[in-house]
C-alpha cells in the first residue's frame, strides 16, 4: 500500500446470511480482494467491518462482491454506501398439481433454464414457488407461462412482503384454500377423478380376465386404465427428461411402458395406478395441515362497524384507517388491532395466543383482529391497518416458516444428489451386463431393472423433513408458538441450555408490593392506607402498585391536604390531624427526621432480600414500610419445573439487576445458576461462553435483550406481541412462559419424528434395492413399496400436528 491515509473503513449491514458459516465465507471472499486490509463479518449483528486501500479497491466492487454470494449489502446509519438499486425482483405464487418432491425439482430446473433468472425455490410441502429474476431479461409473464405449460396451475402473490390490503391477504390465502378433505376431493378434483377411473378400468379389466375369461378385452381395460393414470404422469416425465433428470414420473412411466411392452398390461397398469393413488393419498393427506394454516385468515370479518360523524357505520376493513373508532358487540369478531376506549368485555384470543380461557378486556387493554368479543359491548381505537393486524403479520411469518429448509433437509438433498445416479447407473448395468457378458435372457434382466427404477426415487427420503416442519409449525401456530423457520425448529430440538433475561422474562417487569412492615402501634392496613392516599395522584411506578395494592385489598382512599412532592424523594401531605411523609431515605435525610434503630434494622431487611423500601412516616419518626420488588409471574416457577421434566438439565438467568435481587428471584422460580450486575456486552459474553458447552438458547422480552438473544443458537421471545414478533427465532405470542417447555418439546419430537422418517425411508429402499436385484419382488410391490413409504412418512409427520 502506499501510505496509511489511503486507507478506509466501511460499515454496512449484510442480510441473508442463515449461520456463522456465511460470515466466514464472506469474509474470505472480501479478504481475496487486492487492497483489502482487514475484513470483518458478524453473524450476530449483521455488521461488516472492512477496511481498504482506495486506490486498490472501492465500495462498488466490495458490494458487487457481497452481493454475487447471493447476500444484500446496506449502508449503516451515518455511513453512506454508494449502494445501487436491485436489478432484480422477487415472484412468490402458489403452485398447483405437484404429486411429489420430484415435481417441485422439476419446475426449479425448468426455470433456472431462463435467462435472468436468479435463484428459484419450490416447496413441494407448501406449494410456494419463490423466483428472484431481473425484469431487463425475462418478465414474470413468461415465468407463468413456462410453469403453465409444465402443466401446473400457478397462482401470484401480488405482494414480496405483508400484502397492503386485507382484500389482497384475504384473496392471496383464501384463494388457496382449496384441498378438499372429504369424499368431494375423490370426484371433483383432477387427482381424485383420475384415481377413480383407473382403479375402474383395472377393475373391469380384472373381471374380464378372471371371471369371462376374455384376455383381449381384459388387455383392453387395463390400456385404458393405463393411458387415464399415465397422461399427467407422462407430461412430467417429459418435461423431465427434457432437463435430463430422473425424477418418479419418469422412472414410473419407464417402468409402466416397459412392463407394457414385455406384454404384461396388467402389472403396467396396476403400477400407475398404485402410483397415481400413492401420489393423490398423499396430497389429500397433506392438505389438512395446509388448510389448518389458511384458516387463520379466515378468523378476519371483511367488514367492519365504525363511528364516523358521531354514526355508527359499515365499511370494509381495509378502508378503515389507524386512529378511527370500532364499535364490537358481543358474539363479533374484533377486525383490527386496536386500545380499548371503553367498555368492558371476555375476548376469547385463542386463535392467536393459544390461550384456552377467554380473558377480560377493559379500558387500556389491547385487543387483536380475529379474537371473539364474548359478553360486552366495546369500542375500541385502531392501532393497525388491514394489512399490519398481528394476525396477518402471524399468517405471513407462518408461510415463510413453511418455505424455509432445515439443516437436516440440506442433508438429505446432498445425499439424494449422490444416491439417485447410483441406483439408475446400476439400474442400467443390470439391463446390459448379463445380456451382454453373461449370455443371459434379456427380458428377466429388463424387467429387474424395470422394479429397480421404481425402487431407485427416494419420495420418502425427500418429503420426510419438509412435511414434519409443516405439521409442526402448524401444530405450534395454534399454541401460540411461532417458529421462524426449520432452522429455529430443528436448533430448539438440540438445546443442552437455556439463558433466561430476568425484568419482564421471569418477572413482570413492573414493581409489586410484597410486604407492609409497621411499628409502634400503627397497623399495617392503616400504613398502607396513608402511602396510597398521598400517592394515588403520581405516576410513579412504585407509587402505581402502591396505589393498585390497596384497593385490592378494598381499602377507601381519602383525599390529603398541604400536598407537596419533591422530585426523585418522595412527597409529604397532611393526613387526618398528622403531617406524613412517604418517600426514599434522602427525603427523612433533608426533612431531618431521625430513623429509630428498629427503623433502619427494618429497612436493611428488606434491601438484604433485593426490595425496594418506600418509607412511611411523620416529624417524630418511621412508623411503616412497603417493600417492592418486580414481581415474579406466576407462571415462572411451573415453566422452570416444566422445563426441568423434559431434561433440560442446564437453567441459567442473566440480569443487569444486584446479586440480591438475582438470588432471591432465582431461588422463588428455582434456577440454581444466575449471574448478576451484567451489562449488555457482559450478557453477550455470557451467551458465548454458554455456548462452547453446547447448544444454548436464550429468553427474553426482546427490549433489552438484543445483542443476547441474536448470539443464541436460538433465541425465544415473550411479551408484547409487536416487539416479540421482530426479536427473536421463536415467539411465545399468548405472553405464558409455560409455552417455553412446550416449543422445546415439540422441537424434540419434530426432530425424533425425521430421525425415525428418515431411518425408516433408508432401510426400507436399501432392503428392497437387494429384493429386486434378486427378482424376488415385482413392480406392483416394487410401486406400494415406493409410495407406501412415502403415505408413512407423511402419516407419521401428521401425528406433529394432532399434539
Amino acid at each position: 500500500m502506499n501510505s496509511a491515509s489511503a486507507l478506509k473503513t466501511l460499515q454496512a449491514q449484510v442480510g441473508g446470511m442463515d449461520c456463522g458459516g456465511c460470515a466466514k465465507t464472506i469474509e474470505a471472499t472480501l479478504q481475496q480482494l487486492p487492497g483489502v486490509a482487514e475484513a470483518k463479518v458478524s453473524f450476530a449483528t449483521e455488521r461488516l467491518n472492512i477496511t481498504y486501500d482506495v486506490q486498490q479497491v472501492n465500495e462498488d466492487t466490495i458490494r458487487d462482491r457481497v452481493t454475487a454470494l447471493g447476500y444484500t449489502l446496506e449502508p449503516m446509519p451515518n455511513q453512506p454506501l454508494p449502494v445501487q438499486p436491485p436489478l432484480t425482483q422477487t415472484l412468490q405464487a402458489h403452485v398447483g398439481g405437484m404429486d411429489c418432491g420430484g415435481c417441485a425439482k422439476t419446475i426449479a430446473a425448468n426455470l433456472q433454464q431462463l435467462s435472468g433468472i436468479t435463484e428459484v425455490t419450490v416447496n413441494f410441502a407448501s406449494e410456494r414457488l419463490n423466483v428472484t429474476y431481473n425484469p431487463q431479461q425475462v418478465s414474470e409473464t413468461d415465468i407463468l407461462q413456462r410453469v403453465t405449460s409444465l402443466g401446473y396451475t400457478v397462482d401470484v402473490d401480488r405482494t414480496s412482503d405483508i400484502p397492503t390490503s386485507t382484500d389482497e391477504l384475504v384473496t392471496n390465502v383464501r384463494s388457496r384454500k382449496s384441498d378438499l378433505t372429504g369424499w368431494q376431493f375423490w370426484l371433483k378434483t383432477r387427482r381424485g377423478q383420475t384415481v377413480v377411473f383407473s382403479g375402474i378400468g383395472l377393475l373391469l379389466g380384472l373381471i374380464a380376465e378372471r371371471l369371462l375369461l376374455l384376455p383381449l378385452v381384459a388387455q383392453g381395460f387395463y390400456a385404458i386404465s393405463l393411458v387415464i393414470a399415465i397422461v399427467p404422469i407422462l407430461r412430467a416425465a417429459w418435461i423431465a427428461l427434457k432437463l435430463r433428470r430422473a425424477d418418479m414420473n419418469l422412472l414410473m412411466t419407464l417402468a409402466a411402458i416397459g412392463a407394457a411392452i414385455l406384454g404384461q398390461w396388467f402389472q403396467g397398469a396396476l403400477v400407475i395406478f398404485l402410483f397415481a393413488l400413492g401420489t393423490t393419498l398423499q396430497n389429500f393427506t397433506l392438505g389438512r395441515t395446509r388448510n389448518a394454516i389458511r384458516d387463520l385468515m379466515d378468523l378476519t370479518p371483511a367488514m367492519a362497524t365504525v363511528k364516523r360523524n358521531g354514526q355508527e357505520v359499515s365499511v370494509t376493513v381495509e378502508g378503515i384507517q389507524i386512529g378511527e373508532i370500532l364499535t364490537i358487540r358481543p358474539g363479533q369478531r374484533i377486525a383490527l388491532d386496536g386500545i380499548v376506549l371503553s367498555g368492558i368485555s371476555a375476548v376469547d384470543q385463542s386463535p392467536i395466543t393459544g390461550e384456552s380461557l377467554p380473558e377480560n378486556k377493559e379500558k387500556d387493554d389491547q385487543v387483536f383482529a380475529g379474537t371473539l368479543n364474548q359478553t360486552g359491548f366495546l369500542e375500541v381505537e385502531v392501532t393497525h391497518t388491514a394489512a399490519d393486524t398481528t394476525v396477518a403479520r402471524i399468517v405471513h411469518l407462518v408461510e415463510e416458516a413453511q418455505e424455509s429448509r432445515a439443516p437436516i433437509q440440506q442433508w438429505v438433498d446432498r445425499f439424494s444428489a449422490i444416491y439417485t445416479p447410483i441406483v439408475l447407473a446400476l439400474a442400467v448395468g443390470i439391463t446390459l451386463v448379463p445380456p451382454l457378458l453373461f449370455a443371459q435372457p434379456f427380458q428377466p434382466w429388463f424387467y429387474k431393472a424395470l422394479v429397480l427404477l421404481v425402487i431407485a426415487c427416494p419420495c420418502a427420503l425427500v418429503i420426510a423433513t419438509p412435511v414434519s416442519l409443516i405439521s409442526a409449525i402448524g401444530a405450534a401456530t395454534r399454541q401460540g408458538i411461532l417458529f421462524k423457520g426449520g432452522n429455529a425448529l430443528e436448533t430448539a430440538g438440540r438445546l443442552t441450555t437455556l439463558a433466561f433475561d430476568k425484568t419482564g422474562t421471569i418477572t413482570q417487569g413492573l414493581p409489586v408490593v410484597q410486604k407492609v412492615h409497621h411499628l409502634d402501634s400503627m397497623s399495617a392496613n392503616m400504613v398502607l392506607l396513608i402511602a396510597a392516599s398521598l400517592e394515588q395522584q403520581s405516576e410513579h411506578p412504585l407509587a402505581k402498585a402502591i396505589v393498585a395494592e390497596a384497593r385490592a385489598q378494598g381499602l377507601d382512599l381519602e383525599a390529603p391536604e398541604s400536598f407537596t412532592a419533591v422530585p426523585g424523594k418522595g412527597i409529604w401531605a397532611k393526613f387526618g390531624p398528622a403531617m406524613y411523609f412517604v418517600g426514599n431515605r434522602r427525603l427523612f435525610e433533608e426533612q431531618d427526621i431521625e430513623l429509630s434503630a428498629a427503623a433502619k434494622s427494618l429497612l436493611a431487611e428488606i434491601e438484604s432480600q433485593g426490595q425496594t423500601p418506600v418509607l412511611i412516616g411523620t416529624r417524630q419518626g418511621l412508623v411503616g414500610a412497603i417493600a417492592l420488588a418486580d414481581g415474579v409471574r406466576l407462571e415462572s416457577p411451573e415453566a422452570v419445573r416444566l422445563l426441568k421434566r423434559i431434561g433440560l438439565k442446564r437453567l441459567v438467568m442473566l440480569t443487569g439487576d444486584r446479586s440480591a435481587v438475582a438470588r432471591q428471584v432465582a431461588q422463588e422460580v428455582g434456577i440454581e445458576e444466575y449471574q448478576a450486575e451484567l451489562l449488555p456486552e457482559d450478557k453477550l459474553q455470557a451467551i458465548y461462553k454458554l455456548r462452547r458447552a453446547g447448544v444454548v438458547g436464550m429468553i427474553g422480552d426482546g427490549i433489552n435483550d438484543t445483542p443476547a438473544l441474536a448470539a443464541a443458537d436460538v433465541s425465544f421471545a415473550v411479551g408484547k406481541i409487536d416487539v416479540a414478533l421482530e426479536a427473536a427465532d421463536v415467539v411465545l405470542v399468548g405472553n405464558d412462559l409455560r409455552r417455553l417447555g412446550d416449543a422445546i418439546s415439540l422441537s424434540r419430537r419434530t426432530l425424533s419424528v425425521i430421525q425415525q422418517s428418515i431411518t425408516f425411508a433408508l432401510v426400507l429402499n436399501a432392503t428392497f434395492i437387494i429384493l429386486g436385484v434378486l427378482g424376488v419382488i415385482g413392480l406392483p410391490i416394487a410401486v406400494l413399496e415406493d409410495m407406501g413409504s412415502s403415505l408413512l412418512v407423511t402419516l407419521n409427520a401428521m401425528r406433529l400436528f394432532k399434539t
